[in-house]
């Protein structure tokens, strides 16, 4: 007999969940081991339980899916990421990609897509909204001029932004420096991370040093 396919759910609304538990569990090739309701508690959860397969809300309170799926595959290399959503728009997809996400499915899929989706995340096989599969074609097909440089796309504001980013200032630091609230500078820091296509503020910092768009003194 084969061995079913161990999941562990992670959203913040608890009748999502159960709703997609109760779904899985009726499968004999399937069952949820966990569920979580952040993505502090995933990590946790992942790192007990090791499972086949995550199933990641992008979009929760504190940790979010995106940060949550690059230390759930820290803690658990072997768990595949299948990332459920309801935002399709490329601040959230090559984010999610970039942390380590196999798969990008968005809420409206039908649970037997869903199901194939996670078996098919077990055999290391990627599965990606038709929309999302759209915007990572373009994307590598150069659909943007390949000769551009990426920064230019940056408002001068976001550049002022990236740059303390890259000098290791923290959000307030940067709300302090230029005179804006915090939540203006998150703001900013979600734009550049959609612009520039990468995970985290880190990405942003290695970036703009390799670059040159900062310099050592």
């Amino acid at each position: 007999m084969t061995t079913p396919i161990t999941v562990l759910i992670i959203d913040d609304h608890d009748i999502v969940r159960r709703g997609i538990h109760a779904y899985l569990d009726a499968l004999p090739d399937l069952t949820v081991v966990g569920e979580a309701e952040s993505g502090d508690a995933a990590v946790e959860l992942a790192r007990d339980l090791v499972p086949d397969v995550a199933l990641m809300d992008l979009v929760m309170p504190g940790t979010d899916g995106v940060e949550a799926t690059r230390k759930v595959k820290n803690v658990s290399p072997r768990t595949q990421i299948v990332v459920l959503t309801s935002y399709h728009q490329d601040e959230h997809i090559f984010p999610a990609l970039r942390a380590g996400a196999i798969s990008y499915m968005l809420k409206d899929v039908k649970m037997e897509e869903l199901a194939e989706a996670i078996r098919r995340a077990a055999r290391n096989e990627a599965t990606l909204h038709p929309g999302v599969a759209a915007r990572v074609i373009q994307e590598f097909q150069g659909a943007r001029d390949q000769g551009a440089n990426p920064f230019t796309e940056l408002t001068e504001r976001e550049l002022e932004v990236l740059k303390l980013i890259a000098r290791g200032l923290s959000n307030s630091g940067i709300a302090e420096m230029l005179v804006i609230s915090e939540n203006t500078v998150k703001g900013h820091v979600s734009n550049i991370l959609s612009k520039l296509h990468l995970a985290d503020r880190t990405q942003v910092a290695v970036y703009a040093w390799r670059e040159g768009i900062v310099r050592r003194d």
